[in-house]
């Protein structure tokens, strides 16, 4: 079995990329950065599944697809999974017996909440990858990225978002903490799923674009921009579940509008040194 580490390299250090982001935003054609799909991002290689030269491409994918087989063809036969076993499950597994972290079988049980990023992520994976090997590779160094760079920022999300909140709009803070509600805000939809779940495909891979380029500041500012853009209806609301049930099930019209608004936020902020994560 042919094994290959994912570096923790990013594209945020590529003075190239950055220039390119900078122009487009001076020239008018903001958001033309965001809106590189994730496929397209394989390209750049942010995640560091592919070897930089082209032409080892072909090889190192024959590599995967093959580690990819091993692994399954091992679960299979630890009868950990089996052909009815979901897809996102299965990614789970494999997962979980790469990082050393696979229960025993006879303490098997189906996934719960502890797994729910994971599996959140890969349902909205599923949706922007058709290849299965590629789809597994993707979610394992995005969620490997995710937690080894950002891990010990990811607490402090909430009070960083209560932060900037108090900057925008004190009133809805106010509200959120006498209603009781702002301790439970679906962070864990936002911050540890990011997003996965909540916004669809198109409006998530803009934002999976700026975390995988080095920044999970971004959630904050989409999140703070949901607030925003639904601060009379959540405004309206007294009890603490009805806010949380509406924020979890947003309006899917106008994500691409709300992520395009939570960028402006992140760029408005950007220099301010006060709570950076």
């Amino acid at each position: 079995m042919h094994m290959f580490n994912c570096p923790g390299g990013t594209m945020a250090d590529d003075p190239q990329r950055n220039f390119r982001s900078a122009y487009y935003e001076k020239v008018g054609f903001r958001g033309v950065e965001e809106k590189k799909s994730l496929e397209i991002l394989l390209k750049d290689n942010p995640l560091g599944i592919l070897p930089p030269h082209s032409d080892s491409h072909a090889l190192v994918g024959g590599y995967r697809k093959e580690q990819y087989q091993d692994i399954l063809e091992a679960l299979e036969v630890m009868r950990y999974i089996n052909s009815s076993t979901p897809s996102t499950h299965v990614y789970l597994r494999m997962f979980q017996l790469e990082s050393q972290t696979l229960p025993r079988c006879s303490e098997t049980s189906p996934p719960d909440e502890e797994n729910e990023d994971f599996l959140s992520i890969s349902r909205a994976m599923e949706e922007i990858v058709d290849d299965p090997v590629d789809c597994y590779w993707l979610v394992k160094c995005f969620v490997n990225q995710y937690h080894t760079k950002f891990g010990d920022s990811v607490p402090h999300l909430p009070k960083s978002l209560e932060h900037y909140l108090s900057q925008e709009e004190p009133r809805l803070l106010n509200h959120l903490k006498n209603s009781g509600a702002l301790h439970q805000l679906p962070y864990n939809l936002w911050f540890r799923c990011c997003f996965a779940g909540c916004l669809p495909e198109s409006s998530l891979q803009r934002v999976w674009d700026k975390v995988i380029s080095g920044s999970c500041k971004i959630l904050v500012f989409v999140a703070l921009e949901i607030l925003l853009s639904y601060k009379i209806i959540l405004m309206g609301i007294n009890r603490p579940e009805g806010m949380v049930k509406f924020l979890c099930n947003i309006p899917q019209e106008n994500t691409d509008a709300i992520v395009t608004k939570a960028i402006d936020l992140w760029h408005k902020y950007s220099g301010t040194l006060i709570h950076a994560i």
